[in-house]
């Protein structure tokens, strides 16, 4: 219960719920501009009431650290992981009969309170000085049978705030939910990082293993089948408690029925699971229908709607630590993803797709790729993250297959960013362009949501959820890969099992887009602002197929294998494809890309800076290829594999041939292809001085990187070998070039050498 005496907020705590343990979450309800959303998370913490004397403590709970209750090693992991106390609040009465006791909470929720608040890193943004008590209260209270929900106005005296500055002010208001954990704790399925789902670690003390083992958990719905024996006899069933999705209000109302189709689109993958309507989303309640309905609601997950330039979508979930139980989520939707969908669709399908020539689409259009997109949202708050390596399960000429991907779509998992299909050519009729919900996601949804009744336990799960991984372990489409600048079939915005073959196919489609856009981006009266950002888009879209190619040289396959599985999970990435990697490279990237060089285009939307956008992209492709942990995997596989491995040497040279060609046939130079060439050596100078920077900590656990210390690995042996070639060979061709530009270069180009390798001191 909650009572209100004058400008005081109390709460009345039930005894039996002291000692329960209640999840805290904190959202931003309203803000000024620049602070965040309306709907943005801030804080999600278990926490619980507890009394000491006359006092009642809030602590918070942390299952970083367990171990079964009924055994000794329990006192000690408790002992180890005390619990901090957020507040300490005085007793301020007992309800009649003493069963719950009354408690201001005005201090708590209205005072400078890190998990309530403005978070540290916020505040040292915005050069916080103090919360202002006299400007900040509690706005609203209201109690649940299983949740409370609190607003606050919170204002902060701040050096730098990043609206309205002359107040020297932030307020916002804070939208809180306590809500109950389930007494009985759903039994936890074990994480497999065969099959992608996010998790929860816990090091569980005990276990009866003679070490610390740390247990994972994979983070999913509670879904339970209301008539278990239907179930099993193989019928489709009810869920006892279905997932249910909300639309905001403040969505446009054309827009709702695409996100709610996106929604419902996974009852496909359910299905595999054996339940029917697991999924549903609902337009939002009216005030007549449920006055107290509010999206800031623990109790309801919705698809939010932020009125931003943003361009984006996410999708968070809120979990019980102590199972991996999502409880709730509420989906980020951003206004302006619909520019970027705009632009993903136009510049990867208008070559194929008339539907996409045009700078607005048509509202069935936009609303198919809003569905797409909100299927992808949802996916993620059922507990599935990105799979990177589904899309390079499908051939690249089924891609251009209309029976094969009016069947398979264009990637069998729409968590992949596989987008659109710009694979496709011109006479490819009736070609799929999107990806749907494919069979790697009903693949994962079976794996991670089906009931396996006869099993009471998480590890007695763990052979029958073994068996359905092993039944489709020799193919490519039920695969897992996390994003990955190593393995070249688990990559984003890719296409297709060859990235050489589909680049070459994306880059041709891009040579005939790009003289179309004053055509398709025309808007009578209006500036060229928006011919502009397709262009820029063109060359964006370029500059991801040279790295899904880089990512060849160097690459190393990682297919995710268990002990007992035939094959060993990592494969070096045979030579000749590297060697193909790199032809390509020198074809598309180093050769001067003069289709990018549209007067017609250029003349409309700037005054100059055509040769320094070339130069940055053409650099920009030669420093990834020659990235120093990248040719540290080159050092290492000529190690392991001896001739039959793709060298440092032989990239050296490789690349040397394709930059710096017109030396020894004798040709001028003309101004993209010195450029390339300064640039080249600046990447030389690099390698020769630089050493790479440490991993920042809070990002190592998410990213594969390769050790290398550049100044004792065969890395510098080999620029240096490299600068003396081009030293050489330079000083050979400039006395004999006509060109006096050429020549002056070629002059520069020794003395840059020089001072690399011979610096003065």
């Amino acid at each position: 219960m909650i009572y209100t005496q004058g400008d005081s907020t109390l709460f009345s705590i039930p005894n039996t719920v002291l000692g329960r343990e209640m999840l805290l979450v904190s959202r931003i309800a309203r803000t000024a501009t620049n602070i965040g959303y309306g709907g943005e998370q801030t804080n999600e913490s278990v926490v619980r009431w507890e009394r000491q004397g006359d006092r009642i403590l809030l602590r918070t709970v942390s299952y970083l650290n367990v171990a079964d209750s009924t055994l000794p090693i329990s006192k000690a992991v408790r002992a180890a992981n005390f619990e901090p106390i957020i507040a300490s609040l005085p007793i301020a009465a007992y309800n009649g009969d003493t069963t719950a006791v009354i408690v201001d909470v005005t201090k708590l929720y209205a005072s400078d309170v890190t998990l309530l608040g403005l978070e540290r890193g916020r505040k040292e943004q915005y050069q916080v000085r103090r919360l202002d008590d006299s400007r900040s209260f509690i706005s609203s209270a209201r109690s649940y049978p299983t949740n409370i929900e609190v607003r606050s106005v919170l204002t902060y005296d701040a050096g730098r705030p990043p609206s309205n500055q002359e107040t020297g002010t932030i307020t916002l208001e804070m939208a809180h939910s306590m809500v109950l954990l389930p007494a009985v704790p759903m039994q936890a399925r074990l994480y497999d990082e065969r099959v992608g789902f996010f998790r929860l670690d816990q090091v569980d003390y005990g276990r009866d293993v003679q070490r610390a083992e740390t247990r994972r958990y994979i983070t999913r719905w509670r879904l339970e089948p209301k008539d278990t024996a239907a179930f099993l006899r193989g019928e489709l069933v009810e869920p006892v408690k279905p997932i249910v999705y909300y639309i905001d209000p403040a969505t446009p109302m054309k827009w709702r029925p695409f996100l709610k189709q996106g929604v419902e689109d996974w009852n496909r993958a359910f299905a595999e699971a054996g339940f029917k309507n697991a999924i549903i989303a609902k337009d939002p309640p009216t005030a007549e229908e449920d006055p107290e309905f509010s999206p800031e609601d623990a109790r309801y997950s919705v698809i939010r709607y932020f009125p931003s330039d943003i361009e984006n979508a996410y999708g968070p979930s809120v979990v019980d630590p102590r199972s991996g139980e999502i409880l709730e989520s509420d989906i980020g939707w951003y206004h302006n993803v619909m520019n970027l969908l705009r632009n993903w669709y136009l510049i990867q399908t208008a070559a194929v797709n008339p539907a996409a020539r045009g700078v607005q689409f048509a509202d069935s259009i936009m609303g198919q790729l809003i569905r797409f997109v909100s299927a992808h949202e949802v996916g993620h708050t059922l507990g599935l993250p990105h799979n990177m390596k589904a899309s390079s399960s499908y051939p690249t000429d089924s891609l251009r297959s209309a029976s094969f991907t009016r069947a398979m779509g264009t990637a069998p998992s729409i968590m992949d960013y596989a987008r659109f299909n710009y694979v496709a050519q011109p006479g490819d009729t009736g070609v799929a362009l999107m990806p749907g919900i494919g069979l790697y996601d009903k693949y994962a949804i079976r794996w991670g949501y089906r009931p396996i009744p006869a099993a009471t336990s998480p590890d007695a799960e763990e052979p029958t959820l073994d068996q359905w991984i092993l039944a489709h372990a020799d193919d490519r489409i039920y695969r897992f890969g996390d994003p990955s600048s190593i393995d070249p079939t688990s990559q984003t915005e890719d296409l297709s099992d060859d990235g050489i073959k589909a680049g070459t196919y994306g880059i041709a489609n891009l040579k005939r887009i790009l003289p179309q856009l004053p055509t398709w981006s025309f808007e009578a009266g209006q500036p060229y602002s928006q011919l502009q950002e397709l262009y820029l888009q063109v060359l964006t879209q370029w500059g991801r197929y040279m790295g899904h190619v880089t990512t060849i040289v160097g690459g190393v396959e990682w297919t995710r294998r268990a002990q007992g599985q035939p094959g060993a999970p990592y494969s070096i990435v045979p030579k000749a494809r590297q060697q193909a990697a790199v032809q390509f490279l020198a074809a598309e990237a180093f050769a001067t890309p003069t289709w990018m060089i549209n007067r017609d285009i250029l003349s409309r939307i700037e005054h100059a800076g055509t040769v320094e956008r070339i130069r940055a992209r053409q650099v920009g492709v030669l420093n990834n290829l020659l990235e120093p942990r990248r040719l540290q995997r080159l050092v290492e596989s000529q190690a392991t594999l001896g001739a039959d491995g793709y060298s440092i040497g032989e990239l050296f040279g490789d690349v040397h041939r394709a930059v710096w060609g017109e030396l020894k046939a004798g040709k001028a130079i003309d101004p993209y292809r010195r450029n390339l060439q300064r640039g080249h050596l600046e990447r030389l100078k690099y390698l020769m001085k630089e050493e790479l920077p440490p991993i920042p900590a809070e990002f190592a656990r998410f990213v594969t990187v390769t050790g290398v210390t550049v100044a004792q690995s065969d890395i510098r042996a080999f620029a240096r070998g490299e600068l003396e070639d081009i030293k050489r060979e330079a000083a050979a061709a400039a006395p004999t070039s006509t060109d006096r530009a050429t020549r002056l270069h070629l002059r520069d180009v020794v003395a840059r050498v020089d001072a690399i390798l011979d610096p003065e001191e």
